[in-house]
């Protein structure tokens, strides 16, 4: 069974978001961790840039494909997990902590209403 926590919320594009008063934390999910498997690459956004919710702004690619990252939310990067780029074992071990891949200065709030909670998420996955 993949862990799932409902402290986060989702995107149908396997991203969570971890919202802690005007920032937001992303990275994947364990489902698509699990369904990456092993992740051989990793291009992060660089801070200080601009994103729109829906826009692509990292890649992860793995012996089996490689995925766009998008952004659940519109603002600007605020920090970027550079620790993953030396050990990217990180995101399949530990995908919701040390796993995290930007960070976001949220620049609208009603877009977080929009993020799937968990419940809505399990259901995407199981169809």
């Amino acid at each position: 069974m993949e862990n799932i926590p409902d402290k986060l919320k989702y995107t149908k594009t396997h991203e969570w978001v971890k919202i802690d008063g005007d920032v937001a934390t992303v990275g994947i999910t364990d489902h698509a961790q699990h369904e990456l498997s092993d992740i051989v690459f990793l291009e992060l956004p660089h801070v200080g840039r601009r994103v729109k919710v829906g826009e692509a702004c990292a890649v992860v690619e793995s012996h089996k494909t490689a995925s766009d990252i998008y952004s659940p939310l519109s603002g600007e990067i605020t920090d970027a997990n550079s620790k993953l780029l030396n050990d990217l074992s990180i995101i399949n071990s530990d995908p919701y902590g040390e796993g995290w891949f930007f960070k976001i200065k949220i620049s609208n709030r009603d877009e977080v209403t929009r993020l799937l909670s968990a419940a809505d998420y399990k259901q995407i996955i199981a169809a």
